[in-house]
């Protein structure tokens, strides 16, 4: 724990830039408030020792700069903000006496200098107010193996330059100290290996950590009563500290992750040249390298983590040979990463994540200095003991996400998207795959589950064990499995049976019908909600409440969004007492049934243009009225535009409908005639929103055109169906 602030100092006399180098050899003569022999016995501890910053202005100004022993060539400046900081390892434990700062005119005008036993925790020794730059040399007393300047206020609009940081002190006579708890080793040897934490059996019984780092002394509580030990994250930064001290609290310990790209397997940004780009792997080192100094002493810390489905998502940038090159320089450069954590932290493993066993052979090629294997897997989580032994490995390894199918491993619904499992079938996912990650005891040394998350939207449904802060099945299926027994729990209602009629033809704006079966296991009354998800029709993960009613016996009257396609629509029960079941199914929606013929129907077509090819095109307008809302037409990038259908004879009109892609017409005129040269209009807009447009027309006329002036987008203009009723 950080110890009490210091007394404020009074500002050291300052010593102009001329003056610089006779300043350091003259300091104890120049100081205020130093007897005359104070400094006989200091040695100067910080030079040429490991130093680091919260920022850098440039290349040229690393934190190394400040404790290389040159005080006029070379200097460490930081960011231009206020809160940042300068830091030096000392090595050891010290005893600290002097800290002598030689500032460049970017000076602290408010600091404080911290000390720390383990790079976490600090305790201020001094507090400098009204600082005036030039050399401040201060007098410490106490103990630790780093020294920090904190800032606090700067002199100007520039960051914070120091030619030197010095410190001066005596050795402490002592080790650095061990990480709290002891270290964390990997243990035994082939197929009987174990991770112990200061000597002790610990198996990994965790879950990924989704909420705010800041949020841990809201949800952490809740993880430990599931009896979870571990979290697990992606990245590691500033912030990072709050969550592990929040965890440390709460008696877990965190995998700390570094995030290299392109993570996150199929789909993910980001492309690297893992042969080539020595800058960004330089970069990636000195960043990961700075925060295991910080954190590789903290209570909470259990091992690092360095990527997360690269291998898997170099498909997305390099194909044949030259993927293979790029899968081997990264999995080389992991092996660098590893080697130079452990060269700051011997005390925690250091593990790399990917999405697939079809990673290890990369990683056992050209990783040995990883401690053990890690690996997402969902459904096929039980096939992985099987991969491992048939790939001859001799590392153990850790699940690090795992749990019910994901939308890439289901089958699909009648409407042609996966069929997204139940609420039964995903708790039974959870208790399958950790029945699964206990199965290969002496190899597989724990799991952490996904995903304590709270995001309600369309994953968070999928896969969080409590979307919105509600506990599901899933969240109690864990508690089982990580502490044998949900005895007392007020525990989750049960949804069933969901169906919804019509399934592949609701109306839009009309109303269709959802059916469940509702069960409490503790008999509490329960309150329902239902929600409809754009996922699927137009890339909105969001859950939107629907505008539903009751109609007795688990029955839902749901109006329908006006935007075509396939929506998830769920129904969600609530007891009270902080839980929810959730169910949820897929409902095509399409446009409203007209009565009547269409006479436009596979008639002649024309347009002013169409587009040859993008996307799904060529588009030509035929595709406008071939009965098919998959299909469309759509035209040039510019204004105006029209399509137009000859139905062959003079014939009574009585309704128009246009089904429109995304690319609308904000304004259009509907005009009709008998010759296809003049024209009437018969109906006009300037505030079109797209989706179905049905329109009531009275007139009688052969040639039907869509004369459209201005786009809803930056698109063209494109329909799905021009349909004319008579």
């Amino acid at each position: 724990m950080s110890g009490p602030p210091a007394t404020t100092a009074p500002v050291p006399r300052r010593v102009g830039p001329s003056l610089l180098a006779p300043a350091i050899l003259l300091a104890s003569s120049l100081t205020v408030g130093l007897a005359p022999n104070a400094h006989a016995a200091d040695t100067l501890l910080s030079q040429g020792k490991t130093a680091t910053a919260s920022s850098q202005e440039g290349a040229g100004y690393s934190a190394a700069a400040a404790v290389d022993g040159d005080p006029t060539g070379t200097r460490w400046a930081s960011q231009w903000s206020d809160q940042q900081w300068f830091q030096v390892d000392l090595g050891r434990q010290s005893n600290l006496g002097r800290v002598v700062l030689t500032w460049e005119s970017a000076y602290g005008k408010a600091y404080e200098i911290q000390a720390s036993d383990n790079g976490t925790d600090w305790r201020t020794l001094k507090t400098v107010t009204g600082g005036d730059g030039g050399t401040d040399d201060l007098t410490v007393s106490g103990t630790g193996r780093y020294v920090r300047m904190q800032g606090l206020a700067r002199s100007g609009g520039y960051g914070y330059s120091l030619w030197e940081f010095q410190v001066y002190g005596s050795d402490g006579g002592t080790n650095p100290p061990q990480a709290p708890g002891g270290a964390v080793k990997v243990e035994g040897t082939q197929g009987d290996w174990r991770l112990t934490v200061g000597g002790q059996p610990y198996t990994v019984k965790g879950v990924t950590w989704g909420p705010a780092a800041s949020d841990g002394p809201k949800y952490l509580p809740d993880v430990k009563a599931m009896g979870a030990n571990t979290i697990r994250t992606w990245g590691t930064d500033a912030s990072s500290k709050a969550l592990l001290d929040s965890a440390a609290a709460n008696g877990i310990r965190v995998i700390n992750g570094f995030w290299l790209q392109p993570g996150g397997g199929p789909g993910a940004g980001g492309c690297v040249d893992y042969v080539t780009d020595t800058t960004y792997k330089q970069n990636s080192l000195t960043e990961f390298a700075k925060w295991v100094e910080a954190y590789k002493s903290h209570p909470a810390t259990l091992m690092w983590n360095v990527g997360n489905e690269s291998v898997l998502g170099l498909q997305n940038c390099y194909g044949g040979s030259e993927l293979e090159a790029q899968r081997n320089a990264y999995t080389g450069f992991v092996n660098d990463v590893a080697r130079k954590i452990h060269g700051i932290d011997p005390d925690h493993p250091v593990t790399s994540t990917d999405a697939w066993t079809g990673a290890w052979p990369y990683y056992k090629r050209n990783a040995p200095d990883l401690d053990l294997y890690a690996m997402n897997s969902y459904n096929s989580v039980c096939k992985v003991r099987q991969d491992w032994i048939d790939g001859g490995y001799t590392k153990p390894y850790i699940i690090t996400e795992t749990g019910p199918a994901g939308e890439w491993e289901v089958p699909d619904d009648a409407n042609g998207i996966p069929d997204e499992p139940t609420d039964v079938q995903k708790a039974d996912g959870y208790t399958k795959a950790w029945n699964c990650v206990t199965s290969h005891p002496g190899v597989a040394l724990g799991a952490t589950l996904f995903h304590y998350g709270t995001e309600h939207d369309f994953g968070g449904i999928w896969f969080n064990l409590v979307p919105d802060g509600l506990k599901r099945l899933s969240y109690y299926a864990v508690k089982k499995a990580y502490t044998g027994s949900t005895a007392g729990d007020n525990t989750a209602p049960v949804v069933s049976g969901m169906s919804v009629t019509p399934a592949s033809s609701a109306p839009a704006g009309g109303e269709f019908t959802v059916h469940a079966e509702f069960r409490d296991p503790d008999g509490d009354p329960l309150t329902y909600k239902v929600f409809l998800s754009g996922n699927y029709a137009g890339g909105d993960k969001r859950l939107v409440e629907a505008e539903w009613r009751s109609t007795g016996n688990g029955n839902f009257a749901v109006t329908a969004p006006q935007r075509l396609g396939v929506w998830k629509v769920y129904v969600q029960a609530e007891d009270g007492h902080g839980n929810a079941g959730i169910e949820t199914k897929s409902v095509r929606v399409v446009a409203p049934p007209v009565t009547g013929t269409n006479l436009a129907l596979n008639r002649p077509v024309t347009a002013s243009s169409f587009q040859q090819s993008y996307g799904d095109c060529p588009c030509p307008p035929a595709l406008a009225v071939d009965g098919r809302t998959e299909t469309r037409w759509a035209g040039d990038w510019s204004d105006p535009q029209w399509i137009q259908v000859d139905l062959g004879a003079s014939r009574t009109l009585r309704k128009l409908q246009l089904v429109w892609d995304p690319a609308y017409a904000k304004s259009y005129e509907v005009r009709v005639s008998d010759d296809g040269g003049n024209w009437s209009p018969v109906y006009s807009t300037t505030a079109g929103d797209g989706d179905v447009d049905t329109i009531d027309v009275a007139a009688t006329a052969r040639y039907v055109r869509l004369h459209l002036t201005a786009r809803g987008t930056s698109w063209g203009y494109s329909l799905h169906e021009l349909g004319v009723y008579g």
